[in-house]
């Protein structure tokens, strides 16, 4: 869904700092981390945003803004969207972010096992299709040649 042509910027150290009521359209959160609206709204659905609304518009507050931050940052180092809705609720709960940070921790330690057993197998298989390219390279050369008729 989220385009891969430019990474989303980093997110904000914390996702409600600051006091400013500076306010964002969907359009321009999806020009920022460009992704769809659709995306976008299928966040709030999950609940990991929450706009106000002025009729049938969306306004984001900056809060929204750092959420969105940390979903496209979860989304491209490989979380579910459960996990990072977790990570998300916990900032609520502990205004320390310690409970986050370990929930955070865990999460990254068991991306990074599956990541690295994915690096092994992908390794192995293009070692087998190296293989495969250099015994049927082979049979060929050594194929006598025919000529249709």
């Amino acid at each position: 869904m989220e385009g891969t042509a430019r990474t989303a910027p980093e997110a904000p150290a914390a996702i409600d700092a600051g006091t400013t009521n500076q306010t964002y359209s969907i359009g321009e959160l999806s020009r920022e981390y460009d992704i769809t609206l659709r995306s976008i709204r299928f966040y709030e659905d999950q609940g990991l945003l929450t706009p106000t609304r002025v009729g049938t518009t969306r306004i984001f507050s900056r809060r929204d803004r750092g959420r969105l931050a940390l979903i496209c940052r979860g989304k491209r180092l490989g979380f579910s969207l459960k996990t990072i809705k977790t990570f998300l609720d916990l900032y609520q709960h502990d205004g320390q972010q310690a409970d986050q940070m370990r929930f955070l921790l865990d999460k990254a330690k068991e991306r990074i096992k599956v990541l690295e057993q994915q690096r092994v197998d992908l390794e192995q298989t293009i070692n087998e299709l190296h293989a495969i390219e250099t015994d049927i390279g082979a049979q060929l050369k050594a194929a006598p040649v025919t000529t249709g008729g």
